[in-house]
């Protein structure tokens, strides 16, 4: 069977950058294919090109006959007026599903992505809404390839979970742009990184992503020793020709030729080699205050709906606050009563004199006409970091700028790179406390990682708002859960949270923590059928002599199965784990070995709990 798609030597350039050239890239049946690579690579150009949406410099898409190709961009924005049942109606009209199988198609995929009322308007949903609609939309009209640039941008934690499940069960085939590396650990089972270090300008690696981690460290050593051959190589005929010899010889004159093409060779492979890193750097004031913003009883209503309740936080110095929950459940809200913004309907916020915060808005307000260079240095050709002036020039070059970019509008450069223009911004500003609302979208896998651990080193208190679990579980030394119906409890990790969510989400109202059997007993009671009210009562069975012995010892080892789970997890967020291969997929099945053993013991916790009566 041929490809579905099959670009061959594609060329891409803007103006003087070249995105790529010569590039190859093939999408086959079952492939679910996780494209990464820096900002700036071209990934969401080349998801363009395989959609017949952008045109080729040369080269070409070839498509197999009949092919059905949907693409769904980053931003997700449907007409006014226009309701949920609409957009999948037309999406479905335009589809090869057969007509009557319209309103089966429409109420499963509608359910499953979690929508309860489909003559809700579409464009008043928020983004992570309008993302899971643009994606149902997509997927509705059973395509045979699916291209995703950068989905898990607007998805909340739940959203994210419902992406992974439906692709991991989906008939068609993937590319997904994506630096969200749990994600592509579970959803990809072949890994592309657009780079132009290597030769051919990708590197292509059947199976997960923490196998493609381990073939890039092997392909890159590869790289490097033919690199250092070479070198030795050119040295040598660069030796023999400083002597000056005569091309009077067919000998003589094509080892002469044969010199020159090593030295473009490896002109060539040193333009390659040569990567770079964004130099974040969040500045810290010298102040020694210990509490720097304390809530006492905050609740907060907005247009009747009560978003916070009773809300007791304090932030302190070398904290790092992780807040997670549904989109619309109250993250930036809470964000926006911390620095004063939104004032409490009930309860106090105080604040330390003086008080510094930077703020990192999801919104990313900036004039997109601005050139490079006004939006780094608004006053002039320089900047003030840590009391040093520093050139607008250099200040750019750290964040990976070229001098050619200074003048270039922000509406030219690539989503990850806009983000680096504003934490360049922030980073000007000396901060008590870092307000962090979605800082992640867009940024390469190198740039995520170099923020990650200035936010480790970073000595004031942090307040993180991200989707990306694996920054997440390595960042945070506390998460804040927000339930959506004004509850909020406080957790260790995300892990943790993560169980309370679902029975919070089930139905279980009660804000309070609760024993791991507890936890459980809610979840049983609320997944119980409700056709088994209408039985007649059946007589109490009793435990045999064994079954009650497993009933004596169950919240121990239930108790115990959490303490390796809270293990595993710690294990998966050490930092040191995220570029080798090896260990990061050990510490991933690890993690998952341990959750399913824990769920397979408050399954038997429930099953005993009902005959115990």
């Amino acid at each position: 069977m041929p490809p579905i798609l099959n670009a061959q030597s594609l060329s891409k350039r803007f103006g003087a950058k070249t995105l790529f050239e010569d590039l190859s890239f093939t999408v086959n049946d079952g492939d679910r294919i996780g494209l990464i690579g820096p900002n700036g690579a071209g990934k969401s150009t080349l998801l363009a090109m395989l959609a017949g949406r952008e045109d080729t410099d040369s080269g070409e898409v070839a498509s197999r006959k009949r092919a059905r190709v949907a693409f769904v961009l980053q931003n997700s924005e449907f007409a006014p007026g226009v309701t949920i049942r609409q957009v999948l109606e037309k999406a479905l009209a335009a589809s090869l599903v057969p007509a009557d199988e319209h309103e089966q198609s429409l109420r499963e995929m509608a359910g499953r992505a979690g929508f309860a009322d489909v003559t809700a308007e579409a464009a008043s949903l928020s983004g992570g809404w309008r993302k899971r609609l643009a994606i149902c939309e997509a997927a509705i009209s059973e395509p045979d390839v699916l291209l995703l640039d950068e989905p898990t941008n607007h998805l909340d934690l739940q959203g994210i979970a419902w992406l992974e499940e439906m692709l991991q069960d989906a008939p068609f085939a993937a590319v997904i742009v994506s630096h969200d590396r749990y994600f592509l650990e579970r959803v990809a089972n072949v890994t592309v990184e657009l780079n132009r270090i290597y030769a051919g300008g990708l590197l292509r690696v059947n199976g997960s992503y923490s196998r493609f981690l381990e073939e890039r460290e092997e392909q890159l050593a590869a790289q490097q020793k033919a690199h250092e051959s070479l070198r030795n190589a050119v040295k040598t005929e660069i030796d023999w020709l400083r002597r000056g010899p005569k091309a009077r010889t067919t000998k003589s004159k094509a080892r002469i030729d044969k010199a020159h093409g090593m030295i473009a060779d490896l002109s060539e492979r040193n333009s390659r080699a040569v990567t770079k890193t964004a130099g974040i750097d969040f500045a810290a004031t010298e102040r020694q205050t210990k509490r720097l913003v304390e809530m006492e009883g905050v609740s907060c209503v907005l247009e009747g709906r009560t978003i916070l309740r009773d809300v007791d936080l304090l932030l302190t110095n070398g904290m790092r606050l992780g807040l997670v929950g549904p989109n619309g459940s109250g993250k930036t809200t809470l964000l926006r009563l911390l620095t004063g913004e939104l004032e409490p309907t009930t309860g106090t916020v105080k604040r330390a004199t003086q008080l510094r915060m930077v703020y990192f808005s999801q919104m990313r307000e900036i004039d997109s006409s601005l050139t490079l260079r006004r939006a780094l240095a608004p006053e002039g050709d320089s900047v003030v970091h840590n009391g040093s002036v520093v050139h607008v020039a250099s200040w750019a070059a750290r964040f990976l700028f070229t001098g050619e970019q200074l003048n270039q509008p922000l509406e030219r450069l690539s989503g990850g790179e806009r983000a680096r223009v504003l934490i360049a911004r922030l980073m000007l500003q000396p901060a008590d406390v870092l307000l962090l609302d979605e800082p992640t979208n867009d940024l390469d896998i190198p740039t995520l990682e170099i923020l990650e651990q200035n936010l480790l080193d970073y000595p004031g208190a942090l307040v993180l708002v991200t989707h990306d679990r694996y920054m997440l579980d390595r960042v945070s030394t506390t998460v804040l859960a927000l339930d959506g119906r004004g509850n909020s409890e406080r957790f260790a990790d995300y892990g943790q949270s993560e169980l309370w969510m679902r029975t919070q989400v089930a139905g279980e109202a009660s804000p309070a923590v609760k024993p791991v059997a507890e936890v459980a007993a809610a979840i049983v009671e609320i997944a119980a059928p409700v056709a088994a009210e209408a039985k007649p009562a059946a007589a109490k069975k009793r435990l045999s002599y064994l079954e009650q012995r497993e009933w004596d010892g169950i919240e121990r080892r239930i108790h115990d199965a959490d303490e390796r789970l809270a293990a595993a997890t710690a294990a998966l967020a050490d930092p040191s784990i995220a570029s080798d291969a090896v260990r990061l997929q050990q510490a991933v099945a690890g993690e998952r070995a341990a959750r399913e053993a824990a769920d397979a013991l408050m399954e038997r916790w429930a099953e005993l709990a009902e005959k115990a009566g």
